[in-house]
């Protein structure tokens, strides 16, 4: 699933592409990944992408007319910018534009979704995004942190707490810390959680740059090694995968002891 990195590269190919074209026509060939009823996207015909941002998992998008239309890219979710009407393959959503450009949301597994809402906050609340990931300040990490008795895992993959991390990077994370992803968020100490809060913000810009930039990870990531019995980046044994707050879960037991 798309996470805070992919949702950073679909911006920024959506603000070299499509931002400021003015939309000749709106078309879904099946209201499937509609979060908005379908009639209600005509009211973007002759309105004009102003500008973008990401929260999250999600992009948000704006518009001259002052509405905002919120891309959430599933499992599979992208788009795909060019000229020609014929849409690509798994096609749901086409925002026409007037210099015969398209820009194509695609989505395999169709689970992604695209809404179109006036007020982008309500839409944050309602849809309960906690503090995106890169912006919570290391306090405000503490306080969310503070008292919670689930698994660190889980608590990094709770959108409603911290939104744009997902399973894969939570590895990532917790393996730079050193941290077992079974670990309870309760029984880790002040300096272990300022630990995790420093990586979420070395390895999201990593893997950002990564995706934007085409650069290989470091060989230090767990990310390019992610198999069950896979050598450990740091050389300390094997790869071991395991269920962690319903999620597969891949972590080395040496680095990353339980407690």
């Amino acid at each position: 699933m798309p996470e805070l990195p992919e949702v950073s590269y679909f911006k920024k190919y959506l603000d070299a592409t499509a931002l400021h074209q003015k939309i000749r026509k709106v078309s879904a060939p099946e209201e499937l990944i509609l979060g908005t009823k379908e009639v209600a996207f005509q009211q973007l015909q002759g309105d004009q992408l102003k500008e973008s941002r990401r929260v999250g998992k999600y992009l948000f998008v704006a518009t001259e007319n002052r509405n905002t239309l919120i891309f959430h890219f599933g499992m599979t979710g992208n788009f795909e910018y060019r000229q020609g009407e014929e849409p690509p393959k798994y096609t749901y959503f086409t925002l026409h534009f007037e210099n015969d450009f398209q820009l194509f949301f695609t989505c395999p597994r169709k689970l992604a979704r695209v809404y179109l809402v006036e007020d982008a906050e309500v839409f944050r609340k309602e849809h309960e995004l906690g503090q995106d990931a890169l912006e919570a300040s290391e306090e405000e990490f503490l306080e969310l942190a503070d008292g919670r008795r689930g698994s660190m895992k889980g608590f990094l993959m709770n959108q409603k707490i911290i939104s744009g991390i997902g399973n894969l990077y939570s590895d990532e994370i917790l393996f730079q810390s050193r941290i077992h992803p079974a670990t309870a968020v309760n029984d880790l100490n002040q300096k272990e959680l300022k630990a995790i809060f420093r990586n979420i913000e070395k390895v999201l810009l990593r893997v950002t740059k990564s995706k934007m930039d085409g650069s290989s990870l470091p060989q230090s990531y767990i990310t390019p090694y992610r198999k069950a019995g896979a050598a450990c980046p740091r050389g300390n044994g094997k790869i071991k995968k395991a269920k962690i707050a319903g999620r597969t879960s891949y972590f080395c037991v040496n680095c990353q002891p339980a407690k």
